[in-house]
C-alpha cells in the first residue's frame, strides 16, 4: 500500500496567473485532458478564477479544476478540466474541491453541474457519479460532441453529464 499525504495539509483556493504554468505541466500527465496553450491556461487562472480551484501541498500545485458559468444558462457550472496528480488521487480531493467551489459566492445560484467525458475516462465517470450521489442529485447523459461529426474521427465522442438540480451543496 502506498503512503498517502494527509488531506488536511492541502490548501484550496482560486488560481492566479502564477498557477498557469504549473497547471500546464499537470495537463501533460494525463491523456484525457487537452494540453492547452499557456495563454489559454492564463485565461483559465484569471478570467475564470471565481469558478476554478487549485489544491496545493507545501506550495506545490497538486490538483486543478477549471470551470465556468455557461453564458446562456447562468445556473449551470461547466467543469472544463479536472486533474489530481498521483499520489493524491482516490482520496476524495476532486469532490472536496468541487464542493468548495459550490460554496463560493460566485456559485451561489448554481443549480446544475455539467462536464463532458469520453467513455474511456473511467476516473471522471466515477468522480461525477460519486459527486451526484453525495449531492443527492439526478444525472442525465447525452452526446455533447460526436467522434465523427465534431472531431472527424480524431478523438472519442464526448458525452455530456448533467447533474442536478443540486439540493445539497454543503
Amino acid at each position: 500500500m502506498r503512503s498517502q499525504p494527509p488531506l488536511p495539509t492541502i490548501e484550496l483556493g482560486p488560481p492566479t496567473d502564477l498557477d498557469a504554468f504549473a497547471f500546464q505541466q499537470l495537463l501533460t500527465t494525463t491523456p484525457f485532458l487537452s494540453n492547452n496553450s499557456l495563454y489559454c491556461n492564463l485565461l483559465q487562472c484569471t478570467h475564470f478564477a471565481d469558478t476554478s480551484i487549485c489544491a496545493k501541498h507545501s506550495t506545490k500545485l497538486i490538483a486543478f479544476i477549471s470551470g465556468y458559468h455557461i453564458p446562456t444558462r447562468p445556473d449551470t457550472l461547466f467543469i472544463w478540466q479536472a486533474i489530481v496528480i498521483e499520489p493524491y488521487r482516490k482520496q476524495g480531493l476532486a469532490i472536496r474541491m468541487i464542493r468548495n467551489l459550490l460554496k463560493r459566492p460566485s456559485c451561489q445560484d448554481i443549480a446544475y453541474l455539467e462536464a463532458t467525458i469520453p467513455d474511456s475516462n473511467q476516473a471522471s465517470w466515477a468522480l461525477f457519479n460519486r459527486l451526484a450521489k453525495q449531492l443527492d442529485a439526478a444525472t442525465k447523459i447525452s452526446i455533447a460532441f460526436d467522434k465523427d461529426t465534431h472531431f472527424h474521427g480524431s478523438r472519442e465522442t464526448e458525452k455530456l453529464m448533467r447533474i442536478g438540480p443540486l439540493t445539497a451543496k454543503d
